[in-house]
């Protein structure tokens, strides 16, 4: 019995200690920076700026049926699939448009132009300058899935309407951590606004 509480704690240090590596590699990962212009009750109103994006389009309308097929194309681009061979830093949060059409996005590192960067050996990428833009979002924890995303996405309607806040009713899903990480998960649903004052 002490030998399966000892190998218990020891699996428990080694978890802590693989977490906090995660989470601090994490915090050193380029983001897709905002300032938060407004704090609701359930939802904050943010202010983007413009930034680049590499995007694929994918022919599933689900979140669980394209986040992985989107994934692979994209982070093959990142990890040297591409024409110069180059590796490009993973940037956070992974977006995935939600709707009739469904796209996920890299955000580029701000240290890349479209001119500097390397052309992708899959004809499926394509690179989009997003231009700044306010938005309201969401925020929810632990592992996302379709019913998750809808539950929150109905939620931000209706903390919307309550207060009386246009939006162009286009989702956004953004994922923020590997898959690999397993405690601190944050998952948020985004939609522009219109005319924000």
């Amino acid at each position: 019995m002490k030998i399966i509480i000892i190998i218990i704690l020891l699996l428990s240090v080694v978890v802590a200690v693989a977490q906090a590596y995660i989470s601090k590699n994490m915090a050193d990962t380029e983001q897709h920076i905002y300032q938060v212009l407004k704090v609701y009750d359930k939802f904050e109103v943010r202010h983007y700026d413009s930034a680049l994006f590499s995007s694929v389009k994918l022919e599933k309308k689900a979140y669980e049926k394209n986040s992985s097929e989107g994934f692979r194309i994209l982070a093959g681009y990142i990890f040297g699939d591409n024409a110069s061979k180059q590796k490009i830093a993973m940037t956070t949060p992974v977006a995935m448009e939600l709707g009739d059409t469904t796209k996920m996005r890299f955000m580029v590192p701000k240290a890349y132009k479209m001119e500097n960067l390397p052309s992708p050996t899959s004809g499926n990428i394509l690179f989009e300058k997003q231009p700044e833009r306010t938005v309201a979002a969401i925020r929810f924890d632990g592992w996302a899935n379709d019913e998750k995303i809808e539950k929150y996405k109905l939620i931000l309607i209706d903390e919307l309407a309550k207060a009386k806040i246009s939006h162009t009713n286009a989702f956004t899903f953004l994922g923020y951590n590997p898959p690999f990480e397993v405690v601190n998960r944050r998952n948020e649903v985004v939609v522009e606004l219109i005319d924000y004052k």
